[in-house]
């Protein structure tokens, strides 16, 4: 039997932002992957052909260039061997009407394409743009933040002092639907469409409450900040962090799946693996899962809190997610317009409605007739995943039910995914067809995982969630994932939950394992 004194189940980029952290303090820490690769959903694979490198899940960056992590080990990082490669030409969608519309880095251009939909919404993305470094001092406050109500009435307090009645707007922003706040602030359904894009990302269709934010900062930040991807792949990142947790002397094992927390008095005092191997924790256990992985399963018991234990098992997650990963021998062409191909990312969602009928569709259980597309050309901005000349495609399909009950389109019968993965696959390609005649042709492999195909690959994909919970305000902020339990603990003394569906919830930002890290060692 091994001791250490925080272990962790998972190796996630939360788990290994944390173990790095806590083991630069000299804590002695191991963490258990049960998969024969560490990330989670941070991968970086050959899945197609040899030389072509897919980002099994996530690929834009950014949040984790900008988290307060990487602040705080940007020279570690880089010694341990993280590269980003900058992308000015950040996102964009195409429409059926043949027009597009695209967010890069230089502002004068940005706004040179909006005034060919509208004069004054160019107008108002400038005064948007300007104010933004205001807004974001607090919005960054709240996201960066513990979950408590002491660090939300500082936040509050200093946003009062600065902005005074503003600071209700700041508030408002962050109730309001991503409809209720692009009809009020754009007049160009093109624009709107392409900001709300962001919205489906994190599960926040059109007339949600709460997801306005989101598309307000995601275009925001492009505008002013750029993009970032990993430089041959976003497991540059993944691969840093464990040099880092090595070099401090901590154990990263793989193929070593954790079946229990060990309890005693209320206590979490260890884990036991499926192989029957049994390793003590004298300071903390951290597990980077689903809540619902917890009562009845790795807590064979439950918790002992007969509440928090429902509230885990009861934990709602995001409709699911199809991605379908191509080598290609170019990239497309888009009948739109060739700049398109400079694009780190080109959505397929042509409008409001658009997007929330898909949603509903989803919800209901059936197979969308138009998903939203996101077609992400990383080797626009990083050759080197690919053999010279040669691209790969990263294409999302959203959003999707776990379990099929019918299809909108009359198409194809109920049935498992393992059984319809393929037709629905040939159904994205066909919109993506739409608009890049040719792309077929193009084709020189591909991998198609289904929403099942996701939770097999990672158990915290649950019904193929990439975001690991739906972020609607019932379940966000103070109640993430369970009210009285949003800073990372649980019912069972030094046992912590961390991950994304913990809080400030999904992206690759490392905010729940730093956050805790600091937490558990102090600042």
């Amino acid at each position: 039997m091994s001791e250490f004194d925080a272990i962790f189940i998972g190796a996630g980029h939360n788990s290994l932002a944390c173990a790095a952290h806590l083991a630069l303090k000299g804590w002695k820490v191991a963490l258990f992957e049960r998969n024969d690769c560490i990330g989670g959903a941070v991968q970086t694979r050959e899945c197609t052909l040899p030389g072509f490198r897919h980002d099994f899940g996530a690929m834009n960056l950014s949040l984790f260039a900008g988290s307060a992590f990487h602040k705080k080990y940007a020279n570690e990082l880089i010694l341990a061997g993280l590269e980003f490669v900058p992308a000015s030409d950040c996102f964009a969608s195409v429409f059926p009407d043949g027009r597009w519309f695209g967010v890069s880095t230089d502002l004068n251009t940005t706004v040179s394409r909006i005034s060919e939909f509208s004069e004054a919404d160019a107008d108002m993305w400038r005064r948007l743009v300007a104010e933004f470094p205001g807004e974001a001092e607090h919005l960054f406050r709240v996201l960066g933040s513990p979950m408590s109500l002491r660090a939300l009435a500082g936040t509050a307090w200093n946003a009062w002092r600065k902005k005074k009645m503003g600071a209700l707007d700041t508030v408002r922003l962050l109730l309001m639907s991503p409809r209720a706040w692009l009809t009020e602030t754009f007049e160009s359904e093109h624009v709107r469409a392409t900001l709300a894009a962001w919205g489906m990302h994190l599960d926040f269709a059109p007339d949600i409450a709460g997801g306005a934010v989101f598309p307000y900062l995601e275009s925001m930040a492009n505008q002013s900040f750029g993009m970032v991807l990993g430089k041959g792949g976003a497991d540059t990142m993944i691969g840093a962090l464990e040099t880092m947790v090595t070099a401090a002397g901590g154990k990263v094992l793989t193929s070593a799946e954790v079946k229990e927390i060990v309890t005693e008095g209320g206590r979490a005092t260890g884990v036991r693996l499926a192989s029957g191997e049994m390793h003590r924790a004298r300071k903390a256990v951290v597990a980077g899962v689903a809540p619902g992985a917890l009562p009845g399963k790795l807590l064979p018991e439950g918790s002992g809190d007969a509440s928090f234990d429902r509230s885990a098992k009861a934990f709602r997650h995001a409709p699911g997610t199809m991605m379908i990963h191509l080598a290609m021998e170019d990239l497309p062409d888009w009948r739109a317009g060739a700049e398109l191909r400079r694009f780190a990312y080109v959505h397929l969602a042509p409008s409001l409605d658009a997007m929330a009928r898909t949603y509903q569709q989803a919800m209901s259980g059936m197979l969308p007739d138009e998903p939203v597309l996101v077609v992400g050309q990383p080797t626009a901005i990083d050759p080197s995943r690919a053999p010279e000349g040669k691209h790969v495609l990263w294409l999302q399909v959203r959003a999707l039910p776990a379990e099929i009950r019918g299809d909108a389109a009359g198409q194809i019968e109920p049935a498992h995914w393992d059984d319809v993965k393929e037709r629905y696959a040939e159904r994205a390609l066909d919109i993506l067809e739409r608009h890049a005649p040719g792309l077929r042709g193009k084709i020189l492999g591909r991998a198609i995982f289904s929403p099942l195909d996701l939770e097999r690959e990672n158990p915290n994909l649950v019904g193929g969630d990439q975001i690991c919970g739906s972020h609607h305000l019932s379940q966000n902020f103070l109640f993430r994932p369970v009210r009285g339990f949003a800073k990372w603990n649980t019912p069972v003394e030094r046992l912590h939950l961390i991950g994304a569906a913990t809080w400030p919830g999904c992206g690759v930002g490392a905010g729940s394992g730093f956050m805790l890290a600091q937490q558990l060692a102090g600042k």
